[in-house]
């Protein structure tokens, strides 16, 4: 099993937002590193840390997991969405997604709380720099996010 830290726009795709759904299409990923982790990394069942971002207090939100495997974006092949790839093709799609499933929401692990324990130090989301929004969460740092979010309730 592996874990990750999504990153969505509250105002765009909230945590309430996918709880008050069976699953949601993590679609408009137009990173290929990030796309890369969905494609070859992501498998059904791994823990998502789901993060509130571009917002006034950005932090994790939320627990997920994958639902489904990768497979190609819609979003690209949309001639109307933000999100179109004139270089795409059915044939040869350049983006994915998976589905995310909300298991619940969380107290909100701000951003700035996040940077207070020694233990999350190398966290990626923490890194300066760090923009991608779909990052590897090691097995240490999601043990002891869950033992804060059992902790702090």
């Amino acid at each position: 099993m592996a874990y990750w830290l999504m990153k969505s726009e509250p105002d765009e795709i909230s945590i309430d937002d996918v709880l008050a759904l069976p699953s949601i299409p993590w679609f408009g990923v137009r990173n290929y590193q990030a796309r890369n982790f969905m494609r070859d990394g992501m498998k059904v069942g791994d823990g998502v840390l789901f993060y509130h971002s571009s917002c006034p207090e950005p932090g994790i939100a939320g627990l997920a997991e994958v639902a489904s495997n990768a497979y190609p974006d819609h979003t690209q092949f949309e001639k109307d969405s933000k999100y179109f790839d004139p270089k795409a093709t059915q044939e040869t799609p350049r983006w994915m997604m998976v589905d995310v499933k909300a298991k619940r929401k969380t107290r909100l692990l701000s951003l700035a709380e996040l940077r207070t324990y020694p233990e999350l130090a190398d966290m990626t989301v923490l890194q300066k720099g760090s923009r991608l929004s779909i990052t590897p969460v090691k097995p240490d740092e999601w043990r002891f996010i869950q033992k804060l979010l059992k902790e702090q309730v």
